[in-house]
């Protein structure tokens, strides 16, 4: 029995990394029982981070073979080395670190890191799964560029990594290699790698700026026949993402990789997304109508992380809703453009009450942005995820849709390159948008379905409409009292011939739909010139 007290790992305890790792060389040397990974990390100290002399990297499950300072070979003296971590400790400000471990990707069977399936390599990075590859600084706030060498048995032809693939060719002893490189800075949780007997399904894009993206499907080959709508599906979500918020592919290729074991449903690792099967592939004959819309959605989904998750990340694990909340509200966008956007808000909706809601109103309600976690992979939930991603609309709704694309336009021309937090994308908005977002904050660290109360009183003498609207939410664990919300709150009245009535407020007319801003936790909002009782 262990007696180990969990660990709480709390959001205010932030502090930046004391090293960054601006490059990652990585070669895999892929066995039939086990895996030979050496990393070359081109390190320095962080300027914004404290000034300790040691560096600690994370690691688990590793067998470490070698470690190399500057070309210098450590001796064990030199470093620390424990379950969980390999301390180095002294080293310059600005050094090369060569790290040699082996692995055991058959015997992996958390399938988090590398592990092998159906006599497949796969991984699975996010959260903290790098670290079981490799020896690194595994958090989302270190942002490197890779290239990634590997070389397997011929017998495993197909060999894949991030980025673009620069050169391929034969080893000794009936092996080969291929040679991957990502000129996109990026988290360790985005690696990927999938070696294995895959067949591949190919096509094009052509963007708007006149370049011509490869797109490749890899199934194994009992699917072979399932990959068209994958493929169409990833074709409308490009096309879309530039049209709408004007964001183009970047690199030369996209590859999705889709096999029927993989454990995570679907992850977004740069230009290497990886499916379980059941989540991208369909055929007519045994694929359903919601099967088919399904796809569409989460192909989308994942390839709209290229932006809002991949080119903009995650300072921390607290904002995952950073990227997941925006990207869930873009897939519902374009699934709403693609179908009918009132079936799809009714589905969305559907969905939102009878599960979110009631996490919400459970033993297990959090704030979109948690304020603490013990097992991070407990964090991917419908309130980070749904509740985000409804966090997303009401900010599309203060700011219309001009407003929120020049904040959509401002956050990516402030942060490319950078993992943030939910208060950046929030700054982006209101600068972007020109509207007070201050006490919409609260929505991030506030857990609960809030409640609203509307009561219509009519004044035939003065011919006024007065909405009272009273706002409430029920106290969750550790929030016993909520603070009002800022609830964008969008009103129409009806005349008794069940007509749109021209709203007017201060003397201004206001069309026949008005979004209130509900602030307060009773409030009072007058609408003028109305000839009749609405019903």
């Amino acid at each position: 029995m262990s007696t180990d007290t969990p660990q709480i790992i709390y959001r205010h305890d932030y502090r930046a990394p004391d090293y960054l790792i601006d490059t990652v060389h990585l070669h895999f040397s892929l066995g039939e029982r086990q895996a030979v990974v050496t990393s070359r990390l081109h390190c320095r100290r962080n300027g914004e981070g404290g000034a300790n002399p040691f560096l600690v990297l994370d690691g688990e499950e590793l067998e470490l073979l070698s470690v190399f300072l500057d070309s210098r070979k450590l001796t064990e003296k030199e470093y620390v080395q424990s379950k969980e971590s390999l301390t180095i400790n002294q080293v310059p400000d600005n050094f090369e670190l060569a790290i040699t471990t082996l692995i055991r990707p058959e015997e992996n069977t958390s399938l988090e890191g590398l592990y092998k399936s159906s006599g497949n390599f796969c991984t699975q990075c996010e959260a903290q799964g790098f670290r079981k590859i490799t020896y690194f600084l595994d958090r989302p706030d270190v942002m490197s560029r890779f290239t990634t060498t590997i070389e397997a048995d011929s017998s495993v032809p197909v060999l894949l990594a991030n980025g673009n693939l620069v050169e391929t060719g034969k080893a000794p002893n009936g092996r080969h290699y291929a040679i991957w490189h990502d000129p996109f800075p990026k988290p360790c949780y985005l690696f990927a790698l999938v070696a294995g007997d895959l067949v591949r399904v190919a096509d094009t894009h052509a963007t708007g700026s006149g370049r011509t993206i490869d797109l490749h499907i890899y199934v194994q080959k009992h699917n072979s026949d399932r990959c068209d709508h994958a493929l169409r599906s990833l074709k409308k979500a490009m096309a879309w993402d530039e049209k709408v918020f004007g964001l183009e592919y970047d690199l030369d290729l996209f590859m999705i990789v889709a096999v029927d074991d993989f454990n995570m449903g679907a992850m977004e690792n740069k230009g290497l997304n990886i499916f379980n099967s059941k989540y991208v592939l369909a055929k007519p004959q045994t694929a359903t109508d919601a099967d088919y819309a399904g796809i569409e959605g989460v192909v989308a989904h994942e390839y709209f992380h290229n932006w809002t998750g991949n080119r903009v990340t995650c300072r921390d694990w607290f904002q995952l809703s950073l990227k997941e909340g925006l990207t869930v509200f873009r897939d519902q966008q374009f699934s709403a453009d693609m179908t009918s956007a009132a079936v799809r808000r009714l589905t969305d909706v559907i969905m939102l009450r009878n599960l979110q809601f009631v996490e919400d109103g459970g033993p297990m309600a959090h704030p979109v942005r948690p304020d603490s976690y013990i097992e991070i992979n407990n964090f991917y939930t419908m309130t980070v995820y749904e509740k985000g991603a409804e966090l997303i609309r009401m900010i599309h709704t203060l700011l219309g849709v001009d407003g929120f694309r020049r904040g959509m336009d401002l956050y990516f021309q402030r942060h490319d390159g950078q993992a943030v937090t939910c208060d950046d994308f929030v700054r982006a908005m209101e600068d972007g948008g020109g509207v007070d977002l201050t006490q919409f904050r609260r929505w991030y660290s506030q857990a609960g379905t809030p409640q609203l109360l509307v009561t219509s009183i009519y004044d035939p003498a003065s011919r006024t409409c007065t909405l009272q609207v009273v706002q409430s939410c029920p106290s969750t664990q550790g929030q016993e009292e909520k603070e009002p919300f800022h609830i964008p709150l969008a009103v129409g009245l009806l005349n008794s011939r069940g007509t749109d009535m021209e709203l007017s407020v201060n003397g201004k007319k206001m069309g026949t739909t008005v979004v209130l801003d509900v602030k307060e936790g009773e409030q009072a909002f007058v609408f003028e010139d109305i000839r009749e009782k609405p019903i």
